[in-house]
C-alpha cells in the first residue's frame, strides 16, 4: 500500500482536528450557555403595549423556579432565564440577549452564590459585587428596573463543603443593599425571611440546604412581587 503524502495527511488531520468531540466540555465551547434560551428568545414576540414584562435573570434557584411560573403568578409575564451553576461572570456575559433583547420593563437578578461555591473559580467578594454592579448597569442603560435579590442563606454547599459561606453571603448582601440605596433600584430581601440561626437555609425550606423546596418559593414568591410592584411604582 501507498503511504499518504505530506499534503494529503495534513488535510487528513485539519479535517480530525476540525470535527467537533462528542465528548467536548461545553464550558470550552459555550462558556456562558449562549445558546441555552438562543431559540426560546428568537421566539418571543415583543412585548405588548401595556404589558409589564419581568425577566428574572440566575442561577439554578431561579431555574427551578421559574418551571412553576405558570401557576405561582398566574397571569403574569413572568419569564425565567434561570441556568442551573451559573456565576456571575456567565450571567454577565448572556445578560444582553437573555435580558436587554427580551425588552423587559423590570430584571430581578439573583446570583453569587455559585460565585461563592468556586463553581467557575476562585472569586472574591469584590468580583462578585462588580459583576452584578455591571448587570445592573446595563440595564439601567437600557430603560429597564432593576431588582436586585438577596443571595439564599448557606451554611455549607454539598457540593464543596467546608467554604463556610454564611457570612460572606451576608456581606454580600449587605453590598447589595447599600448599591440599591445609592443607585435607586430595588434590594429584595429573602435572607433574613429564609435563615435560620447559624446563617444557614432553614431546615423546613429546602433538602440540601441551597435550593428551595415549595415551602420556600412560597415564601419568596410575595417577597418577589412587591419588589417587581416597587419598581414599576405600583405599590
Amino acid at each position: 500500500m501507498k503511504s499518504r503524502s505530506p499534503a494529503l495527511a495534513l488535510i487528513v488531520l485539519a479535517a480530525a482536528c476540525a470535527t467537533p468531540h462528542v465528548n467536548e466540555d461545553p464550558l470550552r465551547t459555550d462558556w456562558a450557555n449562549l445558546a441555552r434560551y438562543r431559540d426560546a428568545n428568537a421566539a418571543l414576540p415583543p412585548p405588548a403595549k401595556d404589558e409589564n414584562r419581568v425577566v428574572f435573570m440566575g442561577n439554578s434557584i431561579t431555574e427551578n423556579w421559574q418551571r412553576d411560573f405558570a401557576t405561582m403568578f398566574p397571569g403574569k409575564p413572568y419569564i425565567g432565564r434561570g441556568i442551573s451553576g451559573q456565576t456571575t461572570p456567565q450571567m454577565l456575559v448572556r445578560f444582553r440577549p437573555d435580558v436587554i433583547a427580551l425588552q423587559p420593563k423590570v430584571v430581578v437578578i439573583m446570583g453569587g452564590t455559585n460565585d461563592i461555591a468556586g463553581n467557575t473559580g476562585p472569586s472574591t467578594l469584590e468580583m462578585i459585587e462588580a459583576n452584578l454592579a455591571s448587570m445592573a448597569e446595563l440595564a439601567r442603560a437600557n430603560g429597564i428596573r432593576v431588582v436586585l435579590s438577596s443571595v439564599l442563606p448557606v451554611y455549607d454547599y454539598p457540593w464543596k463543603p467546608g467554604l463556610e459561606p454564611a457570612q460572606k453571603i451576608i456581606a454580600l448582601n449587605a453590598w447589595m443593599k447599600a448599591y440599591c440605596a445609592r443607585h435607586g433600584d430595588i434590594y429584595l430581601d429573602y435572607h433574613t425571611a429564609m435563615a435560620d440561626a447559624r446563617g444557614g437555609m432553614r431546615s423546613d425550606l429546602a433538602s440540601d440546604g441551597v435550593h428551595p423546596n415549595e415551602a420556600g418559593y412560597r415564601i419568596m414568591a410575595p417577597l418577589v412581587e412587591r419588589a417587581i410592584d416597587e419598581a414599576l411604582g405600583t405599590r
